[in-house]
């Protein structure tokens, strides 16, 4: 069975620092590309950023510059490290692992940045 537990959001305010994480077991991790997406109410789910199992990266177009995404394959764990947080970053954010037609989601983690 794969799992994959988020954790780490929390209420912070603007211009602070976050980081998530995300373990994920049942599958064979290092294998698979990995990621990070969030929905706001009302918004589609949007690609935060994403690690291939080559190390190369991938984010939004509106992180840039501010999030990075790691991978410890020894953990199984993907980090988000999120910095000049604004208020327009809140949402659920939805760890994910793909390969191929394999496709997982973790449950999400409420990410709120305000004063």
């Amino acid at each position: 069975q794969v799992q994959l537990v988020e954790s780490g959001g929390v209420l912070v305010q603007p211009g602070g620092s976050l980081r998530l994480s995300c373990v994920v077991s049942g599958i064979s991790f290092r294998f698979y590309t990995v990621g990070w997406h969030r929905q706001a109410p009302e918004n589609q789910r949007e690609l935060v950023a994403s690690i291939t199992n080559v190390m190369s990266t991938n984010y939004g177009d509106s992180v840039k510059d501010r999030f990075t995404i790691s991978r410890d394959n020894t953990k199984n764990t993907v980090t988000l490290q999120m910095n000049n947080l604004k208020p327009e970053d809140t949402a659920v954010y939805y760890c994910n692992v793909r390969q191929g037609s394999m496709n997982y989601w973790g449950q999400g983690t409420q990410v709120t940045v305000s004063s």
